[in-house]
């Protein structure tokens, strides 16, 4: 996550997608913003959406008003407008800037877990998603993913986690498939769901007591982010198995 993204439409569908989480009962949750230096691309400009309310506002009425309001301020986007909006109640965050260095990564990677404690559900947001094998932990711009480290020790602490993670240049379908063997594979988590949108997908590993909140977000999206936010069913097919 860049600052420079703040209030972009993915995050307007991102934001939304925790509040369904936040409406069928997770009662803690982390957002680590996992934020890297802004570097003046003109990638998340994608702020159009907020002058089309007749088409956007529909999804989430209060946080579409929400960002709408924040960002008439004029102030440079930043992440901490939202921290102190309450659009997301009963959430802490995490906000250091995620360094590339392997021993400051280590650094890091204590302070989330420090953060991470007593929490119920943990969101990670990249810039990119995943650890990929061409940049490790310790390699520049290996600040721009999450490392299966990191995953691992959030799964053995008890939380459920979110993370964003973008598409790659494959099938969609075969590529959440692909990500999330993986992540059941590392993790030992039996129930994995995936929600799609048109850019990005989130992977949700399921901590077997919170099964439960399942169904009702998959309701609460389709109810609310129908063609925004897709539920793909993989937690379906692998609990049915």
């Amino acid at each position: 996550m860049k600052n420079q993204y703040f209030g972009d439409v993915n995050d307007y569908r991102k934001y939304g997608l925790l509040r369904c989480f936040q409406r069928v009962g997770c009662p803690k949750l982390l957002v680590a913003w996992m934020l890297t230096d802004d570097d003046g691309g003109r990638d998340g400009g994608r702020r159009s959406y907020l002058e089309s309310p007749g088409r956007w506002r529909e999804y989430d009425s209060a946080l579409y008003t929400g960002l709408q309001n924040l960002l008439r301020r004029q102030r440079r986007p930043d992440v901490t407008l939202l921290e102190d909006a309450r659009l997301l109640p009963r959430t802490s965050f995490h906000s250091d800037i995620v360094p590339d260095g392997r021993l400051a990564r280590g650094v890091w990677r204590d302070g989330l877990l420090a953060a991470a404690r007593g929490t119920d559900l943990v969101f990670l947001d990249p810039d990119n998603g995943l650890e990929i094998s061409s940049r490790p932990i310790g390699r520049k711009g290996s600040s721009k993913h999450v490392s299966w480290v990191e995953l691992e020790d959030l799964w053995r602490g008890g939380c459920s986690v979110l993370v964003y993670q973008h598409f790659c240049r494959e099938s969609r379908i075969g590529f959440t498939w692909r990500i999330t063997k993986d992540l059941s594979l590392r993790t030992g988590a039996r129930v994995i769901e995936a929600f799609r949108t048109s850019h990005v997908v989130f992977v949700f590993m399921v901590q077997e007591r919170h099964i439960s909140w399942l169904s009702p977000v998959c309701s609460e999206l389709n109810r609310h982010w129908a063609g925004q936010i897709t539920p793909m069913g993989l937690a379906d097919q692998r609990l049915a198995s």
